[in-house]
């Protein structure tokens, strides 16, 4: 294969260009980097590969399609960096790194004009910011629903992706929402018994010292109720109904 066809094939495939940077990617890590849609929800276990697979989309993004941005969202500005922090080791693996305008411990703008940044979960500051290409969610259980409400319009005119990624926290939040609705997600679970490179032993472990509450959560990417819930999301459900109030 001539370098030009190879580099057409680099631009066109993003499991590829993966496969480029050393990473040999699980099965549904191939799925979701061969995934042509537009919204996708991974409810993946702790320690399963989300954060490599979303960092080889984002930098993907960045060098094929010049003038793109890409919006790396989390609850905190910690665990906005550490996803970018990945982006960056992921640019540093290849043998022709991109020429950067700008550069710092949040943020990159490629001379090409495509831009990554990350932010922390606060919707002022999302406001900012329109025409997304792709939007990655970071630990979306844990989002404020607001901020994932202004997070959406970004996408208005730039048809781009939204990735929704995390572990779950309780039956509430869009996160559950979405994943339980009827919208037209991708929805890809990945549980931590799935992961060849999670020891069954340490998993054991883990349940022993965590308890089930935390470990059907953190390793099994199950929704269960909140510890201080006192009607549990059933009930709260069934209770609902479309009719007239009973009190005006």
């Amino acid at each position: 294969m001539n370098d030009l066809a190879a580099d057409l094939r680099l631009a066109l495939d993003p499991l590829a260009f993966a496969r480029r940077l050393g990473i040999e990617p699980d099965p549904w890590q191939e799925r979701v980097l061969s995934w042509p849609g537009k919204r996708l929800l991974l409810n993946c276990s702790r320690q399963a590969g989300k954060s490599t697979t979303a960092s080889v989309l984002v930098l993907h993004r960045a060098i094929y399609w010049p003038g793109s941005l890409s919006i790396l969202v989390s609850p905190s500005l910690r665990q906005s960096s550490e996803l970018f922090r990945k982006v960056t080791e992921l640019m540093a693996r290849l043998d022709e790194k991109p020429k950067l305008a700008e550069d710092n411990k949040l943020s990159l703008r490629m001379q090409s004009g495509s831009r990554v940044l990350s932010l922390p979960a606060s919707e002022a500051t999302i406001r900012g910011f329109s025409g997304a290409n792709l939007v990655i969610e970071d630990e979306a259980s844990r989002v404020p629903d607001d901020l994932y409400r202004a997070v959406r319009p970004m996408l208005a005119t730039s048809g781009g992706k939204l990735i929704l990624m995390s572990t779950p926290f309780g039956k509430r939040g869009h996160f559950h929402d979405e994943w339980h609705g009827d919208a037209a997600w991708e929805r890809i679970q990945v549980k931590a018994t799935d992961c060849p490179r999670i020891d069954p032993a340490f998993l054991a472990e883990e349940r022993a010292s965590l308890g089930d509450w935390w470990f059907k959560q953190e390793y099994l990417c199950e929704f269960v109720e909140t510890t201080d819930q006192v009607f549990s999301y059933e009930e709260v459900m069934n209770a609902l109904c479309d009719g007239q109030p009973l009190f005006l």
